[in-house]
């Protein structure tokens, strides 16, 4: 579940960062009304997401299939 929930952020993070690039848009900035204070624990736990999915990558070694059965093959028999 940790790691469904860190993907989530990460793509949101992501995607922010799409806006950012093409129009200058930062929708974090925006959502939080300006607010540094919120900013800044968005992007920690934007950080703390992608660092999450960096370490679970490595324990699995790139294997993601136990956690997202729709993925896996039929072969596994």
């Amino acid at each position: 579940m940790i790691t469904l929930i860190a993907l989530i952020i990460t793509i949101v993070g992501a995607l922010n960062w799409l806006l950012i690039g093409i129009s200058g848009f930062n929708l974090v900035s925006w959502l939080t009304m300006g607010s540094d204070v919120a900013q800044r624990i968005i992007y920690i736990l934007v950080g703390v997401a992608g660092a999450w999915l960096v370490y679970f990558i490595i324990r699995r070694r790139g294997r993601v299939d136990e956690h997202f059965p729709a993925e896996r093959s039929e072969v596994d028999d």
